[in-house]
């Protein structure tokens, strides 16, 4: 179950892309990294946040521990920028942050980094799995910690349920964008990786992670169906997608082809 915890203290903004996410103190005294809610991308990016975070965990990826956070609208009334006072604003309430990793670093194979071949494959399958088209070179979403690798931001995963009516159509869809992955060139074993998946990963599992999704998250789009029906209808596209695995597989090897 995902914790919740109050944020009781903005420390500062990290002014990557357009969303303003930020490292916030919160009552445990723990700091995390903030996405808000009220931010241009809206709560389908939390949604998708949470559960690729928490299906990549599962998987046993390592992603920074994922918390639900209550943002007070008072919590940046000192701050100077106006665009952050009314982000704080437009947030107030329930958000979504992860555990924030001092000292960390992003992936860069131009700086040596590198990835072993269990752990590439499995990413690779992750992120076509839930259709994730951020981690590229250009941007990695990957962090170095301590020697280990630490999979974050997966708020553009999961881009169709921005199109309910359709969504399960795209059950099946391939995902062309893996041959942009930035961990392609080190996943020899992507078949293995499919075996593994499919041992750790159920309905049961998806339907436990969409539990945790906050209804408030899930209702200011498609009005016309209901949380549960929306919790549904991602529990359909998953379990078809688990199943229907070798489509994105197939075609996540042959994009590793034409790079070797």
């Amino acid at each position: 179950m995902i914790r919740t915890v109050r944020a009781t203290q903005y420390v500062t903004a990290l002014r990557e892309g357009g969303s303003l996410p930020a490292i916030i103190e919160a009552d445990d005294l723990g700091l995390y990294v903030l996405k808000f809610r009220g931010a241009g991308q809206g709560p389908l990016a939390l949604v998708a946040e949470l559960v690729a975070g928490e299906i990549g965990r599962a998987l046993g990826l390592r992603v920074p521990e994922l918390v639900l956070v209550e943002v007070d609208a008072a919590l940046g009334r000192n701050e100077p920028d106006e665009e952050i006072r009314d982000l704080l604003r437009a947030s107030a309430g329930l958000n979504m942050a992860l555990d924030y990793l001092p000292g960390s670093s992003m992936f860069d194979p131009a700086a040596g980094d590198m990835a072993d071949a269990v752990t590439a494959s499995l990413a690779v399958w992750f992120d076509a799995f839930v259709a994730n088209v951020d981690r590229t070179p250009r941007n990695a979403n990957l962090l170095c910690w301590h020697r280990e690798l630490y999979f974050i931001d997966h708020g553009a995963a999961l881009y169709f349920h921005h199109d309910w009516k359709s969504m399960a159509d795209k059950a099946e869809n391939p995902f062309a964008q893996v041959k942009q992955h930035i961990l392609l060139p080190w996943a020899s074993a992507l078949a293995e990786a499919d075996a593994v998946a499919h041992k750790r990963l159920n309905p049961e599992v998806f339907a436990a992670i969409l539990e945790d999704v906050p209804e408030a998250w899930l209702l200011p789009e498609a009005k016309d169906l209901s949380a549960e029906e929306k919790r549904a209808v991602y529990l359909d596209f998953f379990t078809r997608r688990l199943n229907g695995s070798s489509n994105f597989v197939e075609e996540a090897i042959r994009a590793r082809a034409e790079l070797v």
